[in-house]
């Protein structure tokens, strides 16, 4: 259903998502730290991780972007939240879209914003660990 009330072409969920962002600030002790951009309408986005047991127990963003840049940001937190790696690696952005009962055709850009820069958090979290087994192995 879309907002009837600001004439946007955006659903209820989009306008809940872009006014009460969830998940919305940066973790100081983040285990992993992902950034995107699209340098054609100016958005960019990071997203910081807490991994705990290979699942993300904690996940917070900053974005400076249109109100479908926070909106589908706020909802790939929102997917990610709680699950495995692996599971976060899988969210596309057809599910973030989805999961806001869709997006105007200009704005379905901003659905890949989230995952990617998920995508680029989680690679962090693992070159960091590599990084930290490299340097336990000099260490000896």
């Amino acid at each position: 259903m879309y907002c009837e009330t600001c004439g946007s072409g955006y659903t209820n969920d989009v306008m809940d998502h872009f006014q009460n962002p969830r998940n919305s600030g940066h973790l100081v002790d983040a285990d992993g730290e992902g950034k995107t951009g699209d340098p054609e309408c100016g958005d960019h986005i990071v997203i910081s991780i807490k991994v705990r047991n290979q699942r993300i127990e904690d996940i917070r963003f900053l974005v400076y972007g249109c109100a479908a840049a926070i909106a589908t940001t706020s909802m790939t937190t929102e997917l990610a939240k709680g699950k495995t790696l692996t599971e976060a690696l899988n969210i596309t952005d057809d599910d973030v879209a989805n999961a806001l009962g869709g997006l105007p055709e200009n704005k379905l850009h901003c659905s890949l914003l989230g995952p990617t820069a998920l995508k680029n958090a989680i690679q962090n979290y693992y070159d960091r660990i590599s990084d930290f087994k490299k340097c336990l192995m000099y260490q000896d």
